[in-house]
């Protein structure tokens, strides 16, 4: 069988997943990678009586399903599957309560996680509320979102096994007294950036809001109430963040524990970072997706979906899945009970979106929102049919008693509490591409790269590509034309009936979105990850709507993005500016030329703590209160560090005294990173560099510093040559910030944040 990866494919593969000696160097090749992977996983089925012979069957239809780019199982999974580590969950959550030594332990349990390669969930919920009193010491308790400052503090502190960083999801209930806070906790793009924050809303939340009535907020600790706030005003604020820069999300509690499998076991209370995979405490969770693209065979010049290599291929991932269970190793005894309990797995889909384009059918259509129903539903009847098969080989799940299988007809003894989920596949979709991510429509038909000496190269959709040959009206001039918008839909040169078929995000209204997870949500045990784009000038109460239409949808959440909302003040996206009245040089030079020094000039000098050592930054104002220059010290620093520091004085000094805007000087400092990061009163420092733009902006902006991890002034991608280049204007379609690992646009998709260039996932 013959591998057919792509470039992109290849690169985050050799980035991420195939073996590496001590130097660094590959050892493993992608064919290599999936042998690897497909014997560690069907080795499970040894202790259940299978002699060698099947064994080696299984593992050859694991590898064939795997090198088929026809499913692939979370990015744990092909990284530590076979390796001393071991590690192949993706999704964990864990329980907090209200005490120091259960937030610190754990705090401790989540860095072991991140470091295995998993992301988190939270509930926050039980923390008794910011100035409540503490018996035990006659102080005041600092509240839920100060514990979850300190959570992405050590979040950041830890990188996930080399490979991945650790994602959370923190969630609080609508109920908490502190839930005004939690809703604007990120009002800050740049606090709390390890998190992804939901807001767990109840029906009786639902039922108030709909007569616009108070509610009570309970203390956790006491149990009792402490104050009356309106439900209106609690989903406005709700509304108003999430158009602002989409968070929080939401997920409705109460029908998440209406599908509790095992309500014996407890209330399920948290997710996993993207919301799809609700948990018990300490419960982990093993994901994987078929590739929708490759279910899809040729009937002359049109495609139908292979039912039956579909049926095929649902049967082994979950017979993959489950073995997964049983060769894992858990990083704590709890975790390990508490999976092996309940079995679960979630079985999910990529590709989506190219299906639908080869089968010509519109994302945003009844006969797409149909389609999905009657996939997921073929796809959950099979796996329900293996599960059954699995338990009666096997044995079921150990908290089967009281679960909701648990029947005296005998015909549902399954061997996993829940089968599916619409997990994000931000990397594994790259792997198996080209292929569209989860459930997600299209976000770009072609787009500009650039290359070597600035060049820039058209890169084109393959199935769009596909057609515009087929149909006569490719052309150069046509791609470089649909890379400049972000829509074909008003391009009269393509013929209608393609344009139709071609949406992209912005082109599909946000109630085809809900619907299109809601039809997926139908036929799903767990909960479905995808995101509801908006576009930049959508309202806040077209946000209202499509969150009341998630829950009349019987969706378990919802998390939405505004185009271009958490990047507007630092990128110009918007309309061109009028064209300015061309100038000489000498004018300009002229016009630039920095301001002559007064004699005698007052100042400020601030300290700040910096991972080489205390910084003092020194900044003079003229007579006329403009800021004029800018002096280092650090320490005993001497050779290149007081060299450099002495030139970026040097620098703003005259970016100072030449009047450029003092934003733009924070910008062109902010983020700059050194080998050695440190905090300062809580907020991250990356260098002196950042730390001299921080005091910039305190002492000029006249605002409290910001925190200023992950943001961005001009997002970087990588060149075919592996150079960083800047991404262009046309193409900041979902931007939300700078990929950590290659410096590429990180976009909004999936409910998560991912690098499209190296596969980068923040979840």
């Amino acid at each position: 069988m013959e591998l057919k990866l792509t470039p992109n494919a290849i690169k985050v593969l050799e980035r991420r997943y195939l073996r590496k000696d001590q130097e660094g160097r590959l050892i493993e090749t992608p064919e290599q990678m999936f042998t690897r992977v497909a014997s560690a996983i069907a080795i499970a089925d040894k202790e259940y009586g299978v002699n060698e012979q099947g064994i080696k069957a299984l593992q050859d239809a694991f590898f064939k399903m795997m090198i088929n780019l026809e499913f692939l199982p979370n990015s744990p999974c092909l990284m530590n599957a076979g390796k001393e580590l071991g590690q192949l969950s993706a999704c964990f959550t864990l329980p907090i309560e209200d005490s120091m030594e259960s937030i610190f332990e754990t705090l401790k349990i989540t860095s072991l996680i991140h470091k295995s390669g998993g992301g988190t969930g939270f509930n926050f919920s039980r923390l008794r509320p910011k100035n409540a009193v503490v018996k035990t010491t006659g102080g005041v308790a600092s509240g839920p979102i100060s514990f979850m400052r300190v959570y992405d503090a050590a979040t950041e502190a830890v990188k996930q096994g080399g490979t991945r960083r650790g994602a959370n999801m923190g969630i609080l209930r609508v109920d908490h007294p502190d839930i005004m806070e939690f809703i604007t906790c990120k009002e800050n793009n740049n606090h709390i950036t390890n998190f992804n924050i939901s807001v767990a809303i109840t029906d009786e939340f639902m039922r108030r809001l709909a007569k616009g009535e108070d509610y009570d907020l309970i203390d956790p600790h006491t149990h009792k109430p402490v104050q009356k706030i309106n439900s209106k005003e609690v989903f406005n604020l709700i509304v108003k963040q999430a158009h602002k820069n989409g968070e929080p999300g939401i997920i409705f509690i109460d029908r998440i524990n209406q599908y509790n499998p095992t309500p014996e076991l407890g209330m399920i209370e948290s997710t996993n970072p993207c919301g799809e995979q609700p948990l018990l405490p300490y419960e982990s969770c093993d994901l994987g997706s078929i590739n929708l693209d490759q279910m899809c065979k040729k009937t002359g010049s049109s495609c139908q979906i292979d039912w039956e290599r579909l049926r095929e291929v649902t049967s082994l991932a979950v017979h993959f899945l489950d073995n997964l269970i049983d060769v894992n190793k858990f990083p704590l005894p709890e975790i390990e009970k508490a999976t092996k309990a309940t079995r679960k797995i979630g079985l999910g889909v990529m590709g989506w979106a190219s299906l639908l384009i080869r089968l010509n059918i519109p994302y945003n259509s009844e006969e797409a929102v149909a389609l999905a129903e009657k996939v997921m539903s073929f796809i959950l009847d099979e796996a329900n049919r293996k599960s059954l098969e699995l338990g009666k080989t096997k044995g079921v799940f150990p908290a089967f008693k009281g679960s909701i299988y648990d029947r005296k007809d005998g015909l549902t003894r399954m061997r996993n509490a829940t089968l599916t989920t619409i997990a994000p596949t931000g990397t594994i979709s790259i792997i198996a591409g080209p292929c569209s991510s989860g459930i997600e429509p299209l976000f770009a038909l072609s787009y500009h790269r650039s290359v070597m000496d600035n060049d820039k190269l058209v890169e084109v959709e393959p199935l769009f590509e596909q057609v515009a040959r087929q149909r006569g009206f490719y052309s150069s001039q046509l791609m470089e034309k649909i890379a400049q918008n972000a829509s074909i839909k008003d391009i009269k040169e393509i013929p209608e009936d393609v344009r139709r078929v071609f949406v992209t995000s912005h082109d599909i209204a946000p109630e085809w979105h809900v619907r299109m997870q809601a039809a997926f949500q139908k036929y799903v045990h767990n909960a479905t990850s995808k995101t509801i784009n908006f576009p930049h000038e959508a309202t806040i109460e077209e946000v209202r709507k499509s969150y009341v239409l998630a829950f009349d949808s019987n969706c378990k959440g919802i998390t939405i993005y505004r185009d271009r909302s958490r990047e507007e003040q630092v990128l110009n996206v918007g309309k061109p500016k009028e064209k300015q009245e061309v100038r000489s040089i000498h004018e300009v030079k002229k016009e630039i030329a920095p301001r002559p020094r007064p004699e005698v000039i007052i100042g400020t000098t601030t300290k700040v703590s910096t991972g080489c050592g205390n910084l003092y930054v020194t900044i003079n104002i003229d007579e006329d209160g403009k800021p004029f220059e800018l002096f280092t010290q650090m320490g005993k620093a001497g050779g290149c560090a007081a060299s450099q520091l002495e030139a970026t004085g040097r620098l703003v000094s005259l970016a100072f005294r030449a009047n450029i805007e003092v934003k733009s000087i924070i910008e062109q400092l902010r983020n700059i990173r050194c080998p050695s990061p440190s905090w300062e009163k809580g907020q991250r420092i990356f260098s002196c560099a950042d730390a001299i733009a921080r005091v910039i902006e305190r002492r000029l902006v006249n605002v409290q510093p910001v925190a200023i991890a992950d943001s961005v002034t001009i997002p970087m991608k990588h060149s075919h040559d592996d150079q960083l280049q800047p991404v262009d204007l046309d193409e900041q379609v979902n931007i939300v910030g700078m990929c950590p690992d290659c410096g590429g646009a990180l976009r909004h998709e999936e409910g998560c944040v991912k690098c499209h260039g190296c596969g980068y996932s923040k979840c």
